[in-house]
This record gives structure tokens, sequence and C-alpha cells, in this order.
């Protein structure tokens, strides 16, 4: 019993140790601890791994693939962005290391760059995080909205609009904006159900196709089949630019999925031994991710039945056309209400991660002061739950009058969030004896990784604003570079009129002293348990 006991102690010890050095790391870059530091790196993996959630972005998207480039782009296109993703993940795994804060890119930005350009740097990479987070979450969440609304004319007498729509699209987004706003505390535990879902899930999914089909496609099929359907026959873009122009184009799918995991850094101040636990969080969800994504993309491709029939699918999903085809109408409405849950889990810690990054920006006066503020009870930034949810609902809107408006919500989507990530990491590369290395350290490799990971995300910012559909109209237009432009314009413009007379860039809230606990405290020794 005795012996027990000491053990309960130091373990007891251990964890408010592990507290103790967390909390002081955060006094050290400038903040108190006002967020509930209660999550182990399994569950800060888990939410960059459920927000990438490759079912989402695979089954959301599917379409958009097999029109522009087919299964060959898809397929190989899914090997080649994994690989140079995982670039963009080790540099941001490096610079979390050593800056782990909810703010993520701005704060990074401003810590990597010289003093003078500091609040420059982290107004523009804020401003492109928030377009993309926002983005990410209407990505996503009307993705799960479109997959409902096309399940319902299924076995039923449902007729799909863009209004009925945009209905299920703000209750989903109510539906994550209470869990967020009063079930903070149990967000850990649908991290654990999420990450169930988004692995086992998913891979009883891919092996129930490959095993019930009843004939498959060839390899040559999966991995060099080109489609071009970007426009009527002999008018697509294959044929006005090239089809190398399509095939960069049907990229998008690849990337679109395998964005969000910044979300483990903006997380970074609620979870415990964040030095290390954030990094592992980055990388491993990236890699992890590609391996599921890839098994279930191939899954897909090699069982569909009619490719004219599946690209043309009488339900405007070809997923659900496959599931159909292999498994009957009522197999396939069980299986996309299991891929549903799994996208309403994805969406939910999107609005988790946009919320804690709204939070740190407006804490360094980069949003109005009502949007720092945590509720004393939930410990959660309320307020930024429902502006995240609020500014991801006007960012669908267009989808009213535009056919177009989803694949553009993703490109906004893919191209802020990897711009914010690119310009902490070029600073970082540019400024190399301003960059204190934390634990994880790539060592020589950091700045050739660090310079393969600006040249991707520069290459992917220019392809993802072209248009992919012709001809280019009011109704087709990509309107990724309207946004983007807006923002950029919006950023520089206010920054140069207004902005750069008070944002200083983060606001020091403690002068690096050490956050003591005490001993006697209870609730922090509860907290320090969990």
């Amino acid at each position: 019993m005795s012996i027990r006991r000491r053990g309960s102690v130091q373990h007891h010890e251990s964890d408010l140790e592990v507290l103790h050095h967390d909390e002081d790391k955060l006094a050290e870059l400038g903040y108190k601890q006002e967020l509930n530091r209660s999550w182990s790196v399994l569950h800060n993996f888990g939410v960059s791994f459920s927000i990438i959630s490759v079912v989402t972005g695979i089954t959301t998207l599917f379409q958009y693939g097999l029109t522009v480039g087919g299964p060959g782009v898809m397929s190989v296109g899914w090997i080649v962005v994994t690989f140079m993703t995982i670039f963009v993940g080790l540099s941001m795994a490096e610079i979390v290391s050593a800056i782990p804060t909810s703010g993520g890119p701005y704060f990074w930005a401003a810590t990597l760059a010289p003093k003078s350009q500091a609040p420059f740097w982290s107004w523009m990479t804020g401003w492109f995080n928030l377009l993309g987070q926002v983005a990410v979450t209407t990505g996503i969440t009307f993705g799960c909205a479109n997959l409902i609304s096309t399940l319902g004319t299924v076995n039923g007498s449902y007729t799909p609009s863009a209004a009925r729509t945009i209905g299920i699209y703000a209750a989903l987004l109510v539906s994550h904006g209470v869990v967020n706003t009063f079930g903070v505390n149990i967000l850990r535990y649908l991290n654990n159900t999420s990450i169930v879902l988004h692995s086992l899930g998913v891979s009883a999914i891919a092996i129930a196709v490959l095993a019930k089909a009843p004939k498959h496609q060839s390899a040559r099929f999966v991995f060099a089949k080109f489609n071009d359907a970007t426009g009527e026959e002999g008018s697509t873009w294959g044929v006005r630019a090239s089809p190398a122009y399509v095939a960069v184009c049907g990229i998008l799918m690849s990337q679109y999925t395998i964005t969000g995991f910044d979300a483990s850094a903006h997380l970074s101040e609620e979870t415990k031994k964040a030095e290390w636990s954030a990094p592992i969080g980055v990388l491993t969800s990236i890699i992890v991710s590609g391996i599921f994504g890839f098994f279930y993309l191939l899954s897909l491709l090699f069982s569909i039945q009619d490719f004219e029939r599946t690209v043309g699918s009488d339900f405007g999903q070809p997923v659900l056309q496959i599931f159909v085809d292999v498994f009957g109408t009522n197999g396939a409405i069980v299986l996309m209400t299991l891929i549903i849950i799994c996208v309403w889990h994805c969406g939910l810690f999107s609005l988790t991660s946009n919320s804690r990054m709204m939070f740190g920006f407006s804490r360094d006066g980069g949003l109005p002061a009502i949007f720092h503020k945590v509720d004393v009870r939930f410990k959660c930034p309320i307020n930024t739950v429902w502006l995240a949810a609020f500014l991801a609902f006007l960012l669908a809107l267009p989808s009213l009058g535009s056919s177009v408006a989803f694949a553009a919500a993703t490109s906004i989507a893919t191209i802020g969030l990897y711009i914010s990530y690119g310009l902490p990491i070029l600073i970082g590369l540019m400024h190399p004896r301003l960059f204190e290395k934390g634990p994880f350290n790539l060592g020589m490799a950091s700045r050739p990784v660090a310079a393969i990971a600006c040249l991707w995300i520069a290459f992917i910012s220019i392809v993802f604003c072209l248009p992919t559909a012709n001809p280019v109209t009011s109704q087709t237009l990509n309107y990724t570079v309207v946004a983007v432009g807006i923002i950029l314009s919006f950023a520089l413009g206010s920054w140069f009129v207004w902005a750069r007379k008070w944002f200083t860039g983060p606001i020091r809230q403690v002068e690096g002293q050490a956050v003591v606990i005490s001993q006697e405290d209870p609730i922090l020794i509860a907290e320090a348990k969990l």
C-alpha cells in the first residue's frame, strides 16, 4: 500500500513539474496560462488528424478530382502532394517546438523577424491564417451539408437546392458552436472518437469496398487514366492550354485534404509537453493522413464499376455512386452515414482550431479585445467560437449563386493557410540567427527543408488561383483570386493606413517570470492529473 502511495505521489509531482515547465515556457513567450492545459500528445495529434480528415477531403472533392485530371492525377498527385507537404510540416514542427503558442503562424512570424519588421509580418501572416482557417471550416462543414443533402435523395423525395443546403450548413455550424461552447471538457473524448473513426472506420470502409466490388479497375486505369472534363468536348483547358495545366490544377483535391495541421500549434497552450507534443502532432498527422488517405483513395478508384456513370452520377456524388454500385442502396446509406459522422467531427475541430487562432490574434491586438475573453467556467474563448462560425457561414453564401463556389472555398482555404505557413518559414530562412531552436531541431537540414517548403507553397498559391472551368463566366469564375486579393489588399491597406500606428505584434502579458502553481491549489492540481 505504501509503495503504491509513494508511486502515486511521484507521478503527481511529475505531472505538476510538466505543468510548471509548460507554463514557464509560455511565460517566457509573454503569456499567462488561461486555457485548460489537459491535452496529451495523442489528443494534439488527433486534432490535426481530424481536421486533415482524409475521408472529408477525398469524398467531398472526388467529383473535382475525376473531372480535373482523372484517376491518374488523383493517385499520383496524392503521392507528390504528401511528399512535398512533409517538407512544410518539418519546417513548421521545428518552429512550433521553439514557439508553442495558440497564435501559431502570426506569432512565429513576429518572433522570427527582425524587431523592426515584426509587427508588419505578424499582421500579414495573421490575416492570411485567419482567412485560411475560416475557409477550411467552410469547406469542411459545407461539404458535410452537401453530403447530407445528397444522401437525402436516396430512397426519398427530397430535392436538394442551394438554399436548403445552406440551411443544413447553418445547423451544422450551430451544432459545432454549441459543443465548442459548452462541451470543451468533452472535446478530448470526441477527439478520441474521431481518431478511431478516421483510422479504423476509414480502413474498414476501404477494405469492405475492395472486398465487395464485383470487379476491379486495372492499375493502368488507377495510375495513368487522364480525364479532362473542364469544358465541352474540344474546348477544355487541356485543349485550350495543355494537359499539364489540368494536371497541376487537379492536385487541389490532395493538397486541400492535407491541410489544417497547424491545429497542433493552435492547441499548444492546451497541450502538455507542448515543445515536443505540438511538433509531433504536426508531423505525424501529415504522415499518417498520407498513408490512410492513399489507401482510401485507391480503394475507391479500383472499385469504380462504370467510369462514365460514376462521373455523371444521378446523385451528383461519385463516392455515393460507387457505394451504391458495390453495396446496393441500403449499404451505401450506411457507409455514407459513417462518412458524414467523420466529416462532422472534422468540422467540429476545425472550428476549435479556428477559434484558438482568433483568440490569440485578439490577445495581441489583431482583432477587437472582446474576442480575447475566456469564459471562466468553461475556460473557452466563447466569443471567437461564434465569430468563427459566423464568418464561415458568410463565406459559403456565394454558393447560392455560383456552381463552383465550393471548389473556390477549398482553394481559398489551401492558399490562405499555406501562405500563412510559408511566411514564418521564409522569415526563419532569411534570418537564421534570430531562430532559437527548440527540442525538435532539424540541424543542418533546417534551411534546405525550409527552402523546398517555400518553393512548394509559392507554386500551389499560383496554381490554385487558375480557372478550372471553360468558358470562364460569372458562374464558373474561380473567385479564389478575388478573395485572396481582397484579404491581401485589406491587410496591406489597413497596415499602411492605420494598423502600423498601433499594432506592435504579440503583446507580452508577463515579462518572462515563471508562473508558479500553488501546491495547495486543488483545482490546478486536479487539472495537472488529467
